[in-house]
C-alpha cells in the first residue's frame, strides 16, 4: 500500500521534475529567442532609423533649398506681383551670372605663367566658355517650358557657384578647361528670366521690363573684363572667381527669398524630346521670328567685333593705352546701358517693333562708320562707336523679343532659344572674324565688315514691313503706330496670362458673360427688368410676409431653390400677358 503510493508519487515527483525541467527550458529557449527576436528588431529599428536619418537629412536639405516662403507661394486668385524691385533683382542675377563667361577674357597670358603654359593653351578657355554657353542653351534653356521656373532657377544657380569653387583652387589647367566649360553650361539663368519677363510683365511694358534683364546682361559682359582686368593688377587672379563664387551665392539667395513660385507653362502632353523638335518647327512656322534671329546674328556680330580689336587698337600706336585705361572703356558701355530701359519705355512700348529695330540699326551704322574711319587718329571714335552701337543693338534686340514673344505665348523659352543661338552663332562670328581682319588690314577692315554687317541686318529689316505677315512684303501699310495699345507687337491684343496680375483699369470679361463653348459673348434673347434694391424699403418688410411668400412658392423637400427652369422661363416669355388680379387681403 505505501509502496503503491509511494511509486506513484515518485513517478509523479519525476514527471513533474521533468515537466519543471522542460519548463525552464522552455522558458530559458522562449527568453532567448525573445532575446533574439528582440535584439533583431533592435538591430532592424536601429538600421531603419539610421536609414530614416539619412533619408530625413537629404529630405530636410532639399525642402530646405527650394521651400517656398508663404508670400511667395502659387495663388491663382492672386498671382504675385512683378514689381519693379524683383525686375531689378532678375536684372542683377542675369548680369553676375553670365559674367562668369568672361572673366578669364583680360587674364588670359596671367592664367598662362600660373598654369606654366604657353598662350595657346589658355586660348582655349574662352573657346570652351562659349561652346558650354551654347550647350546649355540648346539643352537646358527649352526645359523652361515644362519645369516650375522657381526651382529650375535655383538649382542651376546654386549648382554653378559650388561648380565655381574649383575654379580658384585648382592648379592643373585641365580641370580648369573643363569646370569653365561646366560652369558655363549651367550659366543660362538670365534666358530663363527674359521668358518668364515676357509671361509676367504687361504687353504694353514688356519692352521696359525685359531691357532691365537685357541690360543686366550686357552690364555682365562689360563688368565682368573691367572687374577681371583691374583685381588681377593687384591681387592674385583667384581672387576673381572668388568674388564669382560670392556674387553666385549672394544671387542664390535672394532668389530664394523673393522669387515667387510660378507654375510651369505646358503641364503636361509634352516630354524633353518633343520640346527639342518643335524649336525648328517654331522658326519654319514663324517669318518675324527668322528676321529677328538673322538681325540679331549680324548685329551681335558687330559687338564682339569691337570690343575684340579695340584691345589691339589702344594699346598700339598712336595711343599706347594700358590695361586699366583699357578696361575703362566698358564704362562707355555701361552708360549705354543705363539709358536703355528708358529709351525702352518712351520708345519701343509706344510703337511698333519694327520700327524701333530700324532705328536701333541707324544708331549702330552712326556709331560704327564714326568709329572706324576716324579711330586711328582720335579716341574719340572709338569712344562713340562704343556708346552709340552698344545702345543701338541694345535696342534693336528688346524691339525683337517684344516682336517673337507674342508669336508662342506657352513656347517663350524655346523661341527664345531659337533667337539666342542665331545671336550666339554671330558673336562668334564677329570674333574671328574681327581679329583676322584686323591683323590683315589694320582698324579700318574690321570696322568696314562691322558696316557690311549692319547693312546686311538693315537690309533684312527692310524686306519685311511692319504689318507683314508673309516671308517677303510690305502688305498693311507703313503705319509705325500700335493698332492695339496692349499688345507687345501692335497688331492683336494678347490673350491676358493667368500668370500675371490685372493691371489698372483692365477689366476681365465675367464667366457669366462669357459663353465657355463658343468662347464668345453672352447676348441676351429675351428683355430683363432689373429692380434696385432700397434698405429702407428692406427693413420696412414684414418678417412674417416675407415668410409667407417663402412658404407660397413650390419648392419640394430637398432642394434650395425654386424650380426655373429656362425652357419654363422662355415659354413664359412668349405667353400673353394675363391682367392683373386684385390682391388678396
Amino acid at each position: 500500500m505505501v509502496l503503491g503510493h509511494q511509486q506513484p508519487n515518485d513517478g509523479g515527483a519525476a514527471v513533474s521534475d521533468e515537466r519543471t525541467e522542460s519548463g525552464v527550458a522552455i522558458e530559458d529557449k522562449t527568453a532567448l529567442t525573445s532575446h533574439n527576436v528582440s535584439s533583431n528588431s533592435s538591430e532592424d529599428g536601429e538600421r531603419t532609423k539610421s536609414g530614416a536619418t539619412k533619408q530625413s537629412i537629404w529630405r530636410r536639405v532639399y525642402d530646405t533649398v527650394y521651400w517656398t516662403p508663404p508670400r511667395l507661394r502659387w495663388d491663382p486668385s492672386s498671382p504675385p506681383k512683378f514689381s519693379m524691385a524683383l525686375n531689378i533683382l532678375f536684372g542683377f542675377a542675369g548680369a553676375f551670372t553670365v559674367a562668369n563667361l568672361y572673366y578669364n577674357h583680360p587674364i588670359l597670358n596671367i592664367l598662362a605663367e600660373d598654369f606654366g603654359v604657353p598662350y595657346v593653351k589658355v586660348a582655349n578657355i574662352p573657346t570652351l566658355a562659349q561652346a558650354g554657353y551654347a550647350t546649355g542653351l540648346l539643352f537646358l534653356c527649352p526645359l523652361g517650358d515644362m519645369l516650375e521656373r522657381r526651382p529650375f532657377v535655383l538649382t542651376l544657380v546654386f549648382f554653378t557657384a559650388a561648380m565655381s569653387i574649383g575654379l580658384a583652387v585648382t592648379k592643373s589647367l585641365a580641370v580648369f578647361e573643363a569646370i569653365q566649360f561646366i560652369t558655363a553650361v549651367s550659366t543660362v539663368t538670365p534666358q530663363l528670366m527674359l521668358p518668364l519677363v515676357g509671361d509676367l510683365a504687361p504687353p504694353k511694358r514688356r519692352a521696359a521690363a525685359m531691357s532691365i534683364v537685357v541690360s543686366g546682361l550686357m552690364l555682365g559682359i562689360l563688368l565682368a573684363r573691367l572687374l577681371s582686368g583691374i583685381m588681377t593688377q593687384y591681387v592674385s587672379w583667384r581672387y576673381v572667381y572668388w568674388l564669382s563664387v560670392a556674387l553666385q551665392f549672394a544671387i542664390f539667395v535672394g532668389l530664394w527669398a523673393f522669387m515667387p513660385d510660378y507654375p510651369a507653362t505646358n503641364k503636361g502632353g509634352m516630354n524633353y524630346f518633343k520640346i527639342l523638335a518643335s524649336i525648328p518647327v517654331m522658326v519654319v512656322k514663324h517669318p518675324v521670328l527668322v528676321q529677328a534671329c538673322l538681325i540679331s546674328l549680324f548685329t551681335s556680330a558687330t559687338f564682339t567685333s569691337f570690343w575684340t580689336v579695340l584691345t589691339f587698337l589702344l594699346a598700339g600706336a598712336p595711343y599706347h593705352y594700358d590695361p586699366v585705361k583699357i578696361g575703362l572703356f566698358a564704362l562707355i558701355g555701361i552708360a549705354s546701358m543705363i539709358c536703355g530701359p528708358i529709351y525702352a519705355r518712351v520708345v519701343i512700348d509706344r510703337f511698333v517693333p519694327w520700327f524701333s529695330v530700324i532705328l536701333g540699326m541707324g544708331w549702330c551704322l552712326l556709331g560704327i562708320s564714326i568709329g572706324t574711319y576716324t579711330g586711328t587718329f582720335t579716341v574719340a571714335g572709338p569712344v562713340i562707336q562704343a556708346f552709340f552701337g552698344d545702345f543701338g543693338m541694345q535696342t534693336a534686340q528688346i524691339a525683337n523679343r517684344s516682336a517673337i514673344f507674342a508669336v508662342e505665348p506657352k513656347g517663350r523659352n524655346r523661341v527664345n532659344t531659337a533667337f539666342m543661338v542665331a545671336t550666339f552663332c554671330g558673336q562668334l562670328i564677329g570674333t574671328s572674324a574681327g581679329a583676322h581682319l584686323y591683323a590683315r588690314g589694320g582698324w579700318i577692315a574690321s570696322g568696314s565688315y562691322s558696316m557690311g554687317s549692319i547693312g546686311m541686318a538693315l537690309l533684312i529689316t527692310l524686306a519685311r514691313g511692319p504689318w507683314e505677315e508673309g516671308w517677303v512684303g510690305w502688305h498693311g501699310g507703313l503705319s509705325i503706330s500700335k493698332k492695339s495699345k496692349n499688345s507687345a507687337d501692335g497688331k492683336v491684343e494678347e490673350q491676358r496670362n493667368e500668370l500675371r496680375r490685372l493691371d489698372t483699369n483692365e477689366q476681365v470679361p465675367r464667366l457669366a458673360d462669357v459663353d465657355v463653348e463658343k468662347a464668345e459673348g453672352h447676348r441676351d434673347q429675351h428683355p430683363h427688368h432689373h429692380g434696385t434694391d432700397c434698405q429702407e424699403e428692406v427693413n420696412a418688410t414684414d418678417a412674417e410676409k416675407a415668410l409667407e411668400m417663402r412658404a407660397a412658392e413650390d419648392i419640394p423637400y430637398g432642394e434650395t431653390t425654386p424650380k426655373n427652369d429656362a425652357a419654363e422661363l422662355r415659354k413664359d416669355d412668349r405667353t400673353e400677358p394675363v391682367a392683373p388680379q386684385e390682391p388678396q387681403a
